[in-house]
C-alpha cells in the first residue's frame, strides 16, 4: 500500500485538493524555519564578521609595510652604514679612472687634422681553445691580412693573453663573433688617423702603437693631448699649406730636385701658416715612410743659406752705422783667400753702393761690408737674431744651426757668411729673420700655435730700428723690380725679396761641383708686409726655361709668385692697382745715392777696407760720417790682398768642410 499523498495535493490538504479549488489556479507554498536553523545562521553571520575584521586588520598591516617600504626606499632612502659602504666602494688608488681620449688636433680654420677614432682589438686566451689551426683558418677568411702561420703559432702557445689583431671593424667584430670560438675577445681601443694625410705631414708627426707621440707637433704636445681633451688648434692653415705644397712639389718635379722646402709666416706674429717638405708621405703610415720623406726640411735640415743672408749683413751694417747708402765699395776684383777667391756670378767691375750690390747680389761687396762690421759684430748680430741657436718652435726636431767656433771665427769666416757661405741655417732660422727685417725691426719667436680669442697680441723683441727695417724693405723691392729676384713679382702685390744660391756641400767635404741649393724669401705687399713667403729647391737640374741656370731667382722665384698670387685672396690680401705710382715712389731707390752735404763717403778715394790688409789683422772701424772729413782724400786703391795659407783652415766648419776645395774651385754663391 502507498502511503504517499497524491501529487496534486498540498501541505495543509495532503490528501487532496481544497474544496472549490480551480485546476489553473497559483499554487502557494509554506516554508517552515526552526529553531536550530535560526541559530546555525546567527554563528554563520558572527563567523563572517570575524573574517571581514580579521581581513580589514591584514589590510592595514600590508598596508602600512608598503608606505614603509616606499619612504624607506623611495622616498626617503635610509643610508647605509660607512663601514658597509667602505666594503664595497673600490680603492681609487688602485683602480683609476681610465684616461681621457687622445685629442683632436685641427688647423686655424677648425679642419679636423689628426683624430683619435674608437675601434676594437682582438685578443686570445689559447688556453681556452682546443683546434688553434681550426681557429687560424676561421680568422684568415675575416681577416685577410692575417698571417695565418704566425697566428696559429701564437694560439698554441701557453700564454693567457696573446693580440690577433689591433684594429677590427664593427662588420670583422660582428663575424668573429658569428664563429662561436671561445677564448676570443674584443678590447676597445682608439686608432689615430690624418683625414688630409700627406697634408702638414712632418709637421704632426705620427704616433705609436699605443697613441704616444714620436714625432712633430704630436710629440711636442704628447702630454697636453693626452690630459686635455679639448682639441688642440694650430696656425697651421690647409689652404695656405695645400698651395704651398702643391708648388714647391711641382718645382721638385719640373727641375728633377732631390728635394725643396717651402714656409709661410705671418709678419705680424711669426705665426706659421704653412710648412711644406717635399717629399713627404701619408701621415696615416708613418711607420713604411722612409728617412728621406719624414725628414722636415723646414726645420731640421741645415744649408748654407747662399745671397739670402745678405740682408743679415745689410741690416746689421745699417742699424749700426757701419755704413750708408752713399758709400761705395770695391767690386772691381775677385778677393783672394789663400787659394779660393770670393767672386760674383755677374761681376760689374766697379765700386758699387749697397743697392747695386744687394741687387746684383754682389758676394765681393758683401765681403767688403763685413770686414767693416767686424767679428764681434757680426757674431752679436746673429746672436740677437737667433741664428746662432734653435728655433723656438713646438717641433722636438728643431735643429741647431752649425757655425764655427767663435775662437775660430776669423776674417776668412767673416767675410764669407756675409754672403751665406760658412754657416748653415735652417729654412725656418732664414724665413723668421725676414719677418724681422720686414716687420719694422721685431723678432719673434716662430710658433705653430693659433691665437685664441682673448689672447694677449704676440710679443716680441726689437732686434733693429724701424729706419732700418723702412731702407730694407726698399732694397728688397729694388731686387724685384731692377734685380736678381724678377720673377718673383706679382702684379699687384709690391714683392719685395731677396734671392740665394749657395753650393752643395759633399759628404767627405768640399763641394759638390754644379750642384746648388737655390732659395727664395719674399714678403708682401712690401710697403705694409702682412705674409712672408720662402721656398727653396734642393739639388735642381736647369732646363731651357730656365736658359742653363740653376740659381734661385731662377728656380724658386716662380714658385714663390705663384704662392703669393693664389693665397693673397684666401687670406684677405687683394691686388693694389690704385695709387701704383705712388707706392713705388715711396720704396724707389736711386741708381746713384749722394751724399749728404758735408760727409766724405766711403769710395776710391776713402776706402773702407784697404786690400792689403792681411787676414789675421784686425781692420779699424770706419770713420763715422761725421768725421770722415778727416781721412786721406787720395788714399789709393791698392791692387788686392792675399791671405796666408794657414789662415785659411779657418774658412769652414769642420763638420760640413773636412777637406779644402780644389784649387780650381772657387768659393762663390750665385744670385
Amino acid at each position: 500500500m502507498n502511503d504517499a499523498p497524491p501529487p496534486d495535493t498540498t501541505p495543509n490538504h495532503p490528501w487532496g485538493r481544497m474544496p472549490g479549488a480551480r485546476d489553473d489556479a497559483l499554487r502557494a507554498e509554506t516554508l517552515r524555519i526552526t529553531q536550530p536553523d535560526l541559530k546555525r545562521r546567527a554563528v554563520m553571520e558572527k563567523s563572517r564578521g570575524r573574517l571581514v575584521a580579521v581581513a580589514a586588520v591584514f589590510f592595514l598591516l600590508f598596508l602600512a609595510v608598503a608606505a614603509k617600504l616606499t619612504d624607506a626606499t623611495i622616498l626617503n632612502p635610509l643610508k647605509p652604514a660607512p663601514r658597509v659602504v667602505e666594503h664595497f666602494v673600490p680603492d681609487p688608488v688602485t683602480i683609476p679612472p681610465p684616461p681621457p681620449g687622445r685629442a683632436s688636433i685641427i688647423d686655424a680654420n677648425g679642419q679636423i687634422l689628426a683624430v683619435s677614432l674608437p675601434v676594437a682589438s682582438l685578443y686570445a686566451d689559447p688556453r681556452q681553445m682546443i683546434d688553434t689551426d681550426k681557429v687560424a683558418q676561421d680568422l684568415k677568411q675575416v681577416l685577410p691580412d692575417l698571417n695565418e702561420p704566425e697566428i696559429a703559432k701564437r694560439l698554441a702557445s701557453a700564454k693567457a693573453f696573446v693580440y690577433i689583431a689591433r684594429t677590427v671593424t664593427p662588420a670583422q667584430q660582428f663575424a668573429i663573433n658569428n664563429l662561436g670560438v671561445p677564448g676570443l675577445s674584443f678590447q676597445m681601443t682608439q686608432v689615430r688617423r690624418y683625414p688630409l694625410g700627406d697634408t702638414a705631414a712632418q709637421v704632426l708627426g705620427g704616433v705609436d702603437i699605443d697613441e704616444d707621440g714620436v714625432a712633430g707637433v704630436e710629440k711636442f704636445f704628447n702630454t697636453r693631448l693626452n690630459t686635455n681633451t679639448a682639441p688642440l688648434r694650430l696656425s697651421i692653415d690647409v689652404r695656405v699649406q695645400a698651395i704651398l705644397r702643391d708648388e714647391v712639389a711641382a718645382a721638385v718635379k719640373t727641375y728633377s730636385a732631390i728635394g725643396g722646402c717651402g714656409i709661410v709666416q705671418d709678419a705680424h706674429t711669426g705665426q706659421v701658416l704653412g710648412m711644406v717638405s717635399i717629399p713627404d708621405y701619408d701621415a696615416n703610415d708613418l711607420g713604411s715612410a722612409p728617412p728621406a720623406s719624414r725628414f722636415n726640411r723646414c726645420a731640421t735640415g741645415t744649408y748654407e743659406p747662399g745671397s739670402v743672408f745678405k740682408l743679415q749683413t745689410a741690416s746689421m751694417a745699417l742699424d749700426d752705422s757701419v755704413i750708408h747708402m752713399w758709400d761705395s765699395f770695391n767690386t772691381t776684383h775677385p778677393i783672394p783667400i789663400g787659394r779660393f777667391h770670393i767672386t760674383d756670378f755677374e761681376p760689374k767691375h766697379y765700386w758699387m753702393q749697397l743697392p747695386d750690390i744687394m741687387r746684383f747680389s754682389s758676394n765681393i761687396g758683401a765681403s767688403r761690408i763685413s770686414v767693416l762690421i767686424g767679428k764681434d759684430r757680426q757674431r752679436d748680430w746673429l746672436k740677437k737674431l737667433g741664428l746662432l741657436s734653435r728655433e723656438p718652435i713646438e717641433l722636438p726636431e728643431a735643429a741647431l744651426p752649425q757655425v764655427q767656433a767663435e775662437n775660430r771665427w776669423g776674417r776668412a769666416t767673416v767675410m764669407t757668411v756675409s754672403f751665406g757661405n760658412g754657416i748653415a741655417e735652417t729654412p725656418l732660422h732664414i724665413s723668421n729673420t725676414a719677418v724681422a727685417i720686414v716687420n719694422g725691426g721685431t723678432l719673434y719667436k716662430p710658433s705653430l700655435l693659433a691665437s685664441n680669442p682673448g689672447d694677449p697680441p704676440c710679443t716680441g723683441t726689437t732686434v733693429m730700428q724701424q729706419s732700418t727695417s723702412d731702407t730694407m724693405r726698399k732694397l728688397m723691392r729694388l731686387i724685384v723690380v731692377d734685380g736678381t729676384g724678377n720673377f718673383g713679382e706679382v702684379p699687384g702685390y709690391f714683392v719685395g725679396a731677396k734671392t740665394g744660391t749657395a753650393q752643395k756641400v759633399a759628404a767627405h767635404g768640399g763641394y759638390v761641383k754644379h750642384t746648388n741649393y737655390s732659395s727664395y724669401v719674399a714678403a708682401f705687399p712690401i710697403y705694409a708686409p702682412r705674409y712672408v713667403v720662402y721656398i727653396a729647391i734642393d739639388s735642381g737640374h736647369a732646363t731651357a726655361a730656365t736658359h742653363g741656370f740653376t740659381t734661385g731667382g731662377w728656380m724658386a722665384g716662380p714658385s714663390v709668385s705663384h704662392v703669393i698670387a693664389r693665397i693673397g685672396p684666401m687670406l684677405n690680401v687683394m691686388p693694389r692697382f690704385t695709387d701704383v705710382e705712388a707706392i713705388n715712389a715711396s720704396l724707389a731707390i736711386p741708381a746713384h745715392v749722394p751724399a749728404p752735404p758735408g760727409a766724405v763717403p766711403l769710395g776710391p778715394n776713402n776706402p773702407g777696407e784697404p786690400d792689403n790688409i792681411a787676414m789675421g789683422d784686425t781692420p779699424a772701424k770706419p770713420a763715422h760720417h761725421a768725421t770722415r772729413e778727416a781721412a786721406a782724400a787720395t788714399t789709393p786703391a791698392a791692387p788686392g790682398w792675399t791671405a796666408n795659407a794657414a789662415s785659411a783652415a779657418g774658412l769652414r766648419h769642420d763638420a760640413m768642410y773636412r777637406v779644402p776645395m780644389p784649387a780650381a774651385a772657387s768659393a762663390h754663391a750665385g744670385h
